[in-house]
């Protein structure tokens, strides 16, 4: 399964090139575009609330951030439990890593199937899980 036709080496490109046959030039780029709006979106709701801080600049379609609310202690832990209750809940799911030391939560835009609709949702999520934890 790992191998190409020749049965030498991995044949890498299949996967993107069966991406490409499918979307088409046009498809792939509207896609991406797509995706890159949408975390833009999700950036500016964190970009204007008081009690969240974006991390990293958003070129592509991954949005770094942490919940900051005045009066939170440990805010690594506090934002760790809040992404653990969101991906308990099975309605969203939200990664992490570490920016300049800071516990981040990575929101990524990737399915193709991804809308509005479902930012909204986890924009929902996060703000009553940061309710519930304050």
């Amino acid at each position: 399964m790992d191998y190409g036709i020749q049965l030498g080496r991995r044949f890498r490109a299949l996967k993107f090139w069966f991406v490409i046959r499918y979307f088409g030039r046009e498809g792939l780029i509207a896609r991406i575009r797509e995706h890159c709006r949408l975390a833009n979106l999700f950036a500016s709701w964190v970009e204007a609330s008081e009690d969240l801080e974006l991390l990293a600049p958003v070129p592509f379609a991954l949005v770094c951030f942490r919940a900051c609310p005045a009066g939170a202690e440990d805010l690594d832990a506090f934002n760790e439990r809040i992404m653990n209750n969101i991906n308990a809940s099975g309605e969203a799911y939200i990664s992490h890593t570490k920016l300049n030391g800071k516990f981040t939560l990575r929101l990524s835009v990737g399915s193709v199937h991804v809308e509005e609709r479902h930012l909204e949702k986890a924009w929902r999520l996060l703000n009553e899980h940061l309710s519930a934890e304050s």
